[in-house]
């Protein structure tokens, strides 16, 4: 038999593909609208000009800190809640998720603290522009009210997700991400009767669109007392000091390994500003473009997630690992597609920018680079969030993705951009390095199978 035979045979499973696009299109969905409409948001406040676009965009990475945080919180329980759904355990599914929100509340506070009353001491560390530190200081002193309400939400839509209900976070994120634009549209310009407000008129947009989007999501989850994500107020505030150390003994490792890569990639951001500020103007419209490429690898990553850690729970790990491995297969090639397709048509976008030929000459340089090397970003974002993570091999993904950073792409994109000066398409592909470093790694793991962990059974 030849080997593309085996490979098709290896593929010919309709239900695996069936359970992957249920799961999968809606994620990629919500994410396909989320970056596209954070694109119009980038494009409405590049007319204003670089300046307010590197300072947007740099106000913008403590948000990503939060998110990371948040989603390091999130993603580690849901590896529990996909398990136990596999189980059928409802009630420590809602345990979980009580834990969950205590901890994400804890850490988008201290991010909230940091942004409304230290607001340029955190952007200091990104840039000395003083433009940009005032423009991003007001920017953040408005939009840090969003993270507690952004902490809610995201607790709510892993463990909605991981119990198969992927539709009502779509629907929820669409909503929102529709309503951020139109009022940025009106409050950053002055438009629809509303006053002209610029920078603070896109923070105040997403501060409004972040409590309507928690405010829809709860009435939503305890509209019917019988959906899995309804926790009671015993389930949210209890604190069983025995049950924490269960959940948290392979969640901490998630939560530590999402701490240190998001502080690498904040790094690599405050490289990027120290080049200039017509550098990281380039990179965040490079960014913007990246967000909506990569919709379709960020279902794929979830939908895997799910599906690897439900097969877990019920006892069948040859088939998890089966699964796992078509995904990987599949995250490849599609990889492979994007990144052409995004070399060949995605330059037309620079033009909706008002800024310098410089910035875009730039942003030219590295989305190339970026088109390059989706592919590995792609494996790697499958495997150590949607495999590794799944079977509740955290620490080995922390050691991995959250010290490679630190180890290989860090100090190479620093010597790069600070010893030899080079122009910032250079810092980024060294920047890099740290994900070709990642896929040879995950890729042993994943077919040694040391992965696969039975995490439900340590709590029953």
């Amino acid at each position: 038999m030849s080997a593309f035979q085996n490979v098709l045979d290896f593929y010919r499973d309709r239900e695996y593909f069936g359970n992957l696009l249920r799961i999968a299109l809606p994620i990629s969905l919500q994410s396909l609208v989320m970056s596209s409409l954070n694109m119009v948001n980038v494009v409405m406040i590049g007319q204003l000009g670089e300046t307010e676009l590197a300072a947007v965009g740099l106000a913008g990475q403590i948000f990503f800190l939060v998110s990371l945080i948040l989603f390091g919180v999130a993603s580690g329980a849901a590896m529990f809640t996909a398990q136990l759904w596999g189980k059928g355990d409802v009630p420590n599914i809602r345990r979980v998720l009580g834990l969950s929100l205590k901890l994400g509340l804890v850490g988008a506070g201290i991010f909230w603290a940091l942004a409304v009353f230290a607001p340029e001491a955190a952007l200091r560390f990104y840039t000395e522009d003083p433009a940009v530190v005032a423009l991003g200081a007001d920017f953040l002193q408005i939009f840090g009210w969003s993270y507690p309400f952004f902490a809610v939400t995201f607790a709510y839509a892993f463990v909605l997700r991981s119990t198969g209900n992927v539709r009502l976070p779509m629907v929820v994120t669409i909503f929102t991400l529709v309503l951020d634009v139109i009022l940025a549209y009106g409050l950053i310009f002055g438009n629809l009767g509303m006053p002209k407000l610029g920078v603070e008129g896109a923070a105040w947009a997403g501060l409004i669109a972040r409590i309507f989007e928690t405010t829809l999501i709860l009435s939503a989850v305890y509209w019917k007392k019988s959906n899995p994500a309804a926790a009671s107020l015993r389930d949210i505030f209890e604190f069983d000091w025995l049950f924490t150390v269960k959940v948290m003994k392979p969640v901490l490792p998630v939560i530590a390994n999402e701490i240190l890569w998001s502080l690498g990639i904040t790094t690599y951001f405050a490289i990027y500003a120290r080049v200039g500020t017509d550098a990281v103007a380039a990179i965040n419209i490079v960014s913007a473009i990246d967000q909506l490429a990569f919709v379709a690898f960020i279902g794929m990553g979830n939908a895997t997630a799910i599906l690897v850690g439900n097969l877990i729970g019920k006892g069948d790990k040859e088939m998890a690992f089966r699964y796992a491995g078509r995904s990987l297969g599949l995250q490849i090639l599609a990889g492979l597609l994007v990144g052409l397709l995004v070399a060949l048509f995605a330059d037309g976008i620079f033009s909706l920018y008002n800024v310098s030929d410089n910035v875009i000459e730039n942003a030219r340089a590295v989305l190339l680079i970026m088109a390059a090397a989706i592919w590995l970003r792609a494996a790697n974002m499958v495997m150590i969030v949607g495999i590794l993570r799944a079977g509740g091999d955290t620490r080995f993904s922390l050691a991995l993705d959250g010290t490679v950073i630190w180890l290989v792409g860090v100090p190479l994109a620093a010597l790069a951009a600070f010893s030899f000066g080079w122009p910032i398409q250079l810092v980024y592909l060294m920047a890099m390095t740290e994900e070709l470093t990642k896929f040879f790694f995950s890729l042993w793991r994943f077919f040694s199978r040391k992965w696969i962990n039975d995490l439900a059974e340590t709590i029953e």
